[in-house]
């Protein structure tokens, strides 16, 4: 504990308020442990303050922007909140300091603010959550190509570029940082988005009335955004329900996003609003746990694009550490994370997504021997606790490097 007790870490994140940025949560708890002292700064949602120790963790929170659609929308949004950030970063360095600045990824632009730090010797980690280049193409259904996209592969170079190191989430991404942004291996670490399994754990049953009439229990838990294909879940279960008659089912939708309107309608257009219940964000992990509970298949429904190929689902990984069997589109990386513990169906195509559900549906030993090969490849590899290790030697690594950098310095004086 004492050897990094005068390390202190300023970590950014644009998109989600602390502590419900799953993996800034647990980042920032890991290096707490480790000995740092670590600092955020995050929006602010409504009931939350603007200053807070949270579980040891110094939180500084600016006021949200308004929610927005549209390019326009986004570019006043980031640019709105990456000014906010600095002036909240350049308070923490004046009052406090820090020695490395930890920057949650997109957006890139946020690259501005960590090469300014730079100049007074700081270190900067890029955390790469996202490629938004083809987030950008995936949401607004736009080519890549266009001068908007060649904009943020710019930034994204950019922000490798000057990265002293980078973290990829998955290996996926670490070929973008090899090959688009040019980043040497050695200063590239996949640390992947592993559930951590205590806050996932819990003996309530609080929510078994969900499974009134014996009805059978399909869940899926995450964004509801225009590029993850939560439409395509919602007709392959009108097609369970019309087509198959498959009455017998009941769909449990916990998430939001900007899909969540167009979502509601279609279910109303295609008369199946009372097999789904739009539950909204559940901020509480051990309320989600006791929802995980009574769900008896879980979904990943994502379409096939550059974006959500390349990218780990979270989800995925939370469903297999609650020892759900899986019915997933057949994309790279959710192949890689769940292998045996989930079924594959051709993306977009809601019929074979929902024969693949009634495949399950009627093969109850499936079912239990996919839950368990879940189960056992996040307990043995991919649970949080493994990951954590590998930010762990990122850091290790950046105490090497910000010595090299004292002694040089040092060196350039007395010449």
């Amino acid at each position: 504990m004492q050897e990094h007790k005068n390390k202190r870490i300023l970590m950014l994140v644009e998109n989600a308020p602390f502590p419900y940025d799953e993996r800034v949560r647990h980042e920032s708890a890991a290096l707490l442990a480790k000995g740092y002292h670590v600092t955020v700064i995050s929006q602010k949602k409504k009931g939350q303050k603007s200053y807070e120790i949270l579980d040891d963790v110094d939180v500084y929170r600016f006021p949200a922007p308004p929610d927005s659609n549209g390019v326009l929308g986004y570019l006043w949004e980031y640019g709105y909140s990456i000014f906010a950030i600095f002036l909240f970063s350049f308070y923490v360095f004046i009052k406090d300091g820090f020695d490395i600045i930890h920057v949650a990824q997109p957006p890139d632009m946020l690259v501005f603010v960590a090469v300014f730090y730079k100049i007074f010797g700081k270190l900067y980690v890029m955390d790469h959550h996202d490629l938004t280049p083809e987030l950008y193409t995936a949401h607004f259904r736009r080519k890549g190509g266009s001068f908007i996209y060649r904009i943020l592969v710019w930034l994204e170079k950019l922000s490798f570029h000057f990265a002293d190191h980078v973290i990829s989430t998955n290996e996926s991404y670490k070929e973008i940082a090899l090959q688009r942004g040019g980043v040497e291996e050695r200063r590239i670490t996949v640390v992947r988005n592993g559930p951590d399994l205590k806050e996932l754990s819990t003996s309530s049953n609080a929510k078994e009335y969900l499974r009134k009439d014996g009805r059978f229990i399909i869940g899926y838990v995450g964004v509801t955004g225009i590029q993850d294909g939560v439409s395509n879940l919602i007709n392959a279960i009108a097609y369970l329900v019309r087509e198959l008659k498959r009455t017998d089912i009941f769909c449990l939708i916990l998430g939001d996003g900007a899909a969540m309107p167009s979502l509601k309608s279609l279910a109303a257009q295609l008369e199946i609003s009372s097999y789904i219940l739009f539950a909204g964000w559940i901020k509480s992990p051990a309320e989600i746990a006791e929802y995980f509970k009574v769900m008896d298949i879980c979904v990943a429904p994502e379409p096939s694009d550059p974006y959500n190929s390349r990218s780990t689902a979270a989800k995925v990984m939370e469903y297999m550490a609650m020892g759900k069997p899986i019915v997933s589109s057949d994309l790279l990386e959710h192949h890689f994370t769940a292998r045996d513990a989930a079924s594959y169906a051709t993306p977009g195509d809601a019929k074979d997504f929902a024969t693949k559900i009634v495949e399950l549906i009627d093969d109850p030993e499936r079912r239990i021997a996919m839950g368990k090969a879940g189960q056992t490849r996040i307990e043995t590899d991919l649970a949080w606790l493994y990951q954590a290790k590998y930010l762990l030697q990122v850091y290790d690594m950046l105490d090497s490097v910000r010595r090299e950098n004292k002694h040089q310095r040092a060196i350039d004086g007395i010449q």
